[in-house]
């Protein structure tokens, strides 16, 4: 990490601007050297019809905040970094409230990453488990 905490996030929430991160009202909130944190209100814009979280909009926070870890844990400077694989595990409904997910490195490669992100509710209560690969390219 180059910047400070607080430059970090500020400048992950800065180019969510227009996207659809800004949309789902994602917000990065805390990292660490290996970890990012970010949080999503549950509102009927991300519900699937019967009331509850809708599982696309899980994975579209998982493999956000994933990216962006890979983004602030490597020379996000000079390189560009897309998904490759992903899979979710939803095992507990939300109906309204934030959830939490942290994105945690399992494999920190120079051409591909791992992670393991996390999603709970407010609760502190699993909701969905999720893994993204992620592969970096140099501009």
């Amino acid at each position: 990490m180059k910047n400070s905490k607080k430059e970090t996030l500020a400048m992950c929430n800065a180019i969510c601007k227009n996207t659809l991160m800004e949309t789902l009202e994602i917000e990065f909130i805390d990292l660490t050297e290996d970890e990012l944190i970010a949080r999503m209100p549950v509102t009927p814009k991300v519900h699937q019809p019967d009331g509850v979280l809708h599982g696309g909009a899980s994975v579209a926070l998982a493999e956000s905040i994933g990216s962006a870890a890979a983004f602030v844990v490597l020379d996000y400077e000079n390189i560009t970094i897309r998904g490759l694989e992903i899979s979710a595990n939803h095992v507990k409904s939300v109906k309204d409230g934030f959830v939490y997910a942290k994105a945690s490195i399992l494999h920190k490669g120079r051409t591909t990453q791992l992670w393991q992100i996390r999603i709970e509710n407010e609760a502190k209560e699993l909701v969905s488990l999720v893994k993204l690969t992620t592969i970096s390219f140099y501009k």
